[in-house]
């Protein structure tokens, strides 16, 4: 089939990659010409693991094209999805401007009938927003072409978006159209052999499917850091406290590891998001409000712990920060616990040497060149000169580290351990004191 995205950023561009890689044609389209230059050439302009080889693989077989013409990606197929930001508005609502702006295009370009596909994260009535636009437009233009607009929200996880796109556990799309619902089985086949995966519901329905899913996982996180700030006042340890709870079939284990706050492009913008919608209905999400400030608080979490631990005085010391993007695997520090981290330290005149095996550049470009900043090449290195050691990202090469040479290197012997990495005796075994996040301490 041949496709149209539109979009190239986090969510077009996996799309656009995976629909290509299982044979259908797709024309990608941004008006970013130096992204479109790059991705032409298969250079892609985020991390993500997997996704570089597949672009292209694809580039080369012919079946992705990118292109900063509008006008091409609209003739070029009959149903087009539209990828683009969302970003939120002040007061946490999702900004459409952008996703209206291409109804618009495609409703003064078009010249046949178009299946128009919302794959960004968009609040609830968008789908009959866009349909307005397209009405209104088409009115104007004095033309009888026909459009349907079908809700279709993705549900990717940052660093391992490829696997779930490919092998998805679920499909939703939203449509009251029986032949948009046999053209999305169509596109979907070759990802929904199985098992059938898909699930087809009223537009409005869809899009809240995608909020409702986001916000119960931030939901569940900011329940267990909120145990674990009790745990620590209760001498329990919330680890033992989370295995004890996750063998419960009815809970399970995803998304009850304490920490130091989720970040992240998707859990606080549409947490945000869903909330505003509920304002506009005049319904007051408690919940969602708590989720919302827990995590908040939680992300000065660990500086509470180093203000105690160095007596309020944090002036002149240097900190050792293993992790910066908000989670392993990306290089995306949108929202990261490591900003407010970073910036509570500055504030107290302290100074911060970092290390992210990705997220440096994001690092860089995020806080530009400051004097009580600095961005090394190795775990090791941020330890040199350090006074203690704080982590915030749980990274795999983080995870067995040389205790010995960081009680060497540090001028005080104390970790503090924001993703619960160790093992509180053997940290102590090495001579280290060590916080954790709810580990009594």
């Amino acid at each position: 089939m041949k496709l149209s995205v539109i979009g190239a950023g986090y969510v077009g561009l996996v799309t656009a990659a995976c629909l290509a890689d299982v044979g259908h044609q797709v024309c990608v389209i941004d008006i970013d010409k130096t992204k479109v230059r790059a991705l032409q050439q298969g250079r892609i302009p985020i991390f993500e693991p997997g996704l570089a080889p597949i672009v292209q693989r694809n580039i080369e077989k012919n079946r992705l094209h990118f292109t900063c013409d509008m006008m091409a990606a609209i003739s070029f197929a009959s149903t087009l999805f539209i990828a683009v930001g969302t970003p939120p508005e002040e007061d946490g609502s999702a900004d459409l401007q952008h996703v209206l702006a291409v109804a618009n295009a495609i409703a003064t370009h078009m010249d046949s009938h178009k299946i128009v596909v919302t794959k960004s994260t968009v609040p609830v009535g968008t789908a009959d927003q866009v349909l307005s636009v397209f009405r209104e437009k088409l009115l104007e233009r004095k033309v009888a072409f026909s459009v349907d607009v079908v809700a279709n929200p993705e549900f990717l996880k940052e660093g391992a978006a490829v696997a779930d796109f490919m092998r998805p556990d679920r499909i939703i799309v939203g449509t009251d159209s029986e032949a948009c619902r046999s053209l999305m089985r169509e596109i979907y086949a070759p990802f929904n052999r199985q098992h059938d995966r898909m699930m087809f519901m009223d537009t409005r329905s869809a899009e809240l499917t995608k909020y409702a899913a986001n916000a119960m996982l931030a939901t569940k996180i900011s329940f267990m850091n909120e145990m674990a700030n009790l745990a620590e006042q209760l001498g329990a340890d919330i680890e033992q406290v989370r295995q004890g709870i996750g063998a419960d079939p009815r809970i399970g284990y995803h998304f009850i590891y304490p920490g130091c706050g989720f970040g992240g492009s998707c859990f606080p913008k549409d947490l945000h998001a869903l909330v505003n919608i509920a304002n506009k209905v005049g319904y007051r999400a408690d919940i969602l409000q708590s989720v919302i400030h827990v995590n908040q608080r939680q992300k000065l979490r660990l500086f509470d712990k180093i203000q105690a631990y160095f007596s309020n005085n944090l002036e002149g010391k240097t900190f050792a920060v293993w992790g910066l993007s908000f989670k392993p695997k990306t290089d995306d520090m949108r929202e990261a616990p490591s900003i407010s981290l970073m910036s509570a330290i500055w504030a107290s005149g302290g100074r911060v040497q970092a290390y992210d095996p990705e997220a440096m550049g994001a690092a860089r470009d995020l806080f530009g060149h400051r004097n009580d900043f600095s961005l090394v090449g190795s775990p090791e290195e941020a330890l040199q000169g350090a006074d203690a050691l704080v982590v915030c990202t749980e990274w795999h090469v983080f995870r067995a580290p040389d205790f010995e040479l960081i009680k060497k290197q540090l001028s005080y012997p104390v970790i503090f351990d924001g993703r619960n990495l160790y093992d509180p005796d053997r940290v102590k075994y090495y001579g280290l004191q060590y916080y954790g996040i709810g580990r009594g301490n």
